[in-house]
């Protein structure tokens, strides 16, 4: 299942760069900047059995081109457990590298994929994968919506969350 996800995504990245490259307009800026982002992520998970899933980020930028960007991220997520189930809460570190392509001068899509560390002692890594798109504001705040997987072996955990940012230029 992994393996199939893995190249749909990587498939599907390929694709949007291709198509994007030719017909986008050109990001505002120094096109080789680097930049510093520090985000709040509020999220809903999509597994049974938890209720919200709260986070921060610190993500690097690199922009390739005026359209192009490498993201690398780190940060962590808490996912609350529902009383229902137990109660408490999992926490993991998430740590990804991805790409942002502009399809519009603010308007973005992005994919990271990276791993996933669980703080719990006997936590077991996840694999993550999280497509998502964004808009890109001129004073330096970022809104993001994207879907976040990991992948367990044999389980896994998803959430649909919101990203406020803000950048620094370094």
């Amino acid at each position: 299942m992994m393996k199939k996800v893995t190249k749909f995504l990587a498939s599907a990245v390929a694709a949007v760069a291709l198509l994007v490259s030719t017909n986008v307009h050109a990001q505002s800026g120094d096109s080789k900047a680097w930049r510093l982002g520090v985000g709040l992520n509020v999220g809903v998970p999509t597994t049974t059995g938890y209720s919200l899933a709260i986070g921060g980020d610190l993500r690097l930028q690199k922009d390739f081109s005026s359209n192009v960007s490498g993201l690398l991220s780190a940060g962590y997520t808490s996912f609350s457990l529902k009383d229902s189930y137990g109660g408490g809460s999992f926490g993991m570190v998430p740590v990804k590298a991805g790409v942002k392509i502009f399809l519009a001068e603010s308007l973005y899509a992005s994919g990271e994929l990276g791993a996933g560390f669980g703080t719990e002692s006997g936590s077991k890594t996840a694999f993550l994968w999280a497509p998502g798109i964004g808009y890109g504001f001129d004073n330096g705040i970022d809104l993001g919506l994207r879907y976040e997987g990991a992948e367990f072996s044999g389980a896994s955990l998803g959430q649909v969350a919101l990203r406020i940012a803000y950048g620094f230029k370094l």
